[in-house]
């Protein structure tokens, strides 16, 4: 394979503060490359590099072999990029916007097939293009940007955070689209926090935290991290009985619901288990990232971070214990 996207002990520092402190990252052509991290890591730092936005404080950062920081004008017109905050012109309709973006890119010169291309995503993404920029919802606004971005053809998709505030079903729509892109030889880097979305599309995975690569490779190389949380309700169950669980760890009540995780590459060895006690409301979730590095990391990280990560998780099971039980 060809590499895409390669950087070398990628460094950007603003002030004081370090922002990437000798990143690792290599994308091959044709891949979808999940980019990890949690907010602050340093995954929009690297972007706005890779896009020539920002200028490396040290470290070496290349794409399609040039230097983003100098070539970034020609490396544009291969390049179709989308934020997770999408700012739209207020006066200007979303097809007009779409248009727009689409022409700064060289995309429009095949009137035809772009009219097509970009029919089609609008039907899917069920998007109202005659509506003024300043009148859309941000998940509205998000879908401008992506039918931006899919309507014009790109050897290199670089997505942060692409589906912020879009609902279930318009994800599901975006990840088909990402797979009719990598189809055609594509490449994509697609930053996330959301672990189970890169799981469902990228074949390797790079993992960072405070601006230093701490995983990469395969979903089967890294599959040794992920643990998957079990959940359901307690009925009467005893502990015994919720110890009988084989490969469980981490047991606890909450709000009426036995909750445990267990490696996600053994979830098979517990099912029938979970069938003998005749469980009711089952839900089985895998971790977020940030549980993923507090379980890996967290002898690493301050108090500070430790403390963050504690709530979010503390939020989402209470979140979590108010979904119905499904019977």
């Amino acid at each position: 394979m060809n590499t895409v996207i390669e950087t070398h002990g990628l460094e950007k520092r603003f002030g004081r503060v370090r922002a990437l402190d000798g990143l690792d990252l290599s994308v091959e052509a044709g891949e979808v490359h999940g980019f990890l991290g949690p907010n602050g890591a340093g995954k929009s730092t690297t972007i706005r590099v890779l896009l020539g936005l920002a200028r490396s404080s040290g470290g070496n950062a290349t794409v399609f072999g040039q230097n983003p920081w100098s070539n970034a004008v020609e490396l544009h017109k291969r390049i179709a990029y989308v934020p997770g905050d999408v700012s739209l012109w207020p006066n200007l309709s979303g097809g007009e916007a779409i248009d727009l973006l689409s022409r700064l890119r060289g995309g429009t010169e095949d009137k035809e097939a772009y009219a097509e291309r970009k029919a089609r995503l609008i039907e899917v993404f069920q998007l109202d293009p005659s509506k003024k920029g300043r009148s859309y919802s941000k998940g509205n606004r998000q879908k401008v940007a992506l039918v931006a971005a899919f309507a014009s053809p790109a050897d290199l998709y670089i997505l942060d955070e692409p589906t912020s505030g879009l609902d279930p079903l318009m994800e599901s729509v975006f990840n088909q689209e990402i797979r009719r892109a990598a189809s055609l030889g594509t490449t994509v880097l697609l930053s996330s926090h959301i672990l189970s979305e890169v799981e469902q599309l990228c074949d390797r995975v790079t993992i960072i935290r405070a601006g230093k690569t701490v995983e990469t490779g395969t979903l089967a190389d890294l599959r040794h991290l992920t643990r998957t949380e079990v959940s359901f309700a307690q009925n009467g169950l005893t502990d015994a009985d919720i110890a009988r669980i084989p490969s469980a760890h981490d047991i606890e009540l909450v709000n009426g619901r036995a909750r445990f995780t267990v490696d996600s590459d053994k979830i098979s060895s517990v099912l029938p288990a979970l069938t003998d006690l005749n469980v009711k409301g089952l839900r089985i979730a895998p971790p977020s990232l940030e549980e993923l590095f507090l379980r890996h990391y967290g002898d690493d990280i301050n108090p500070a971070e430790a403390s963050v990560a504690h709530r979010a998780r503390k939020a989402r099971r209470r979140e979590t214990g108010k979904v119905a039980s499904v019977r």
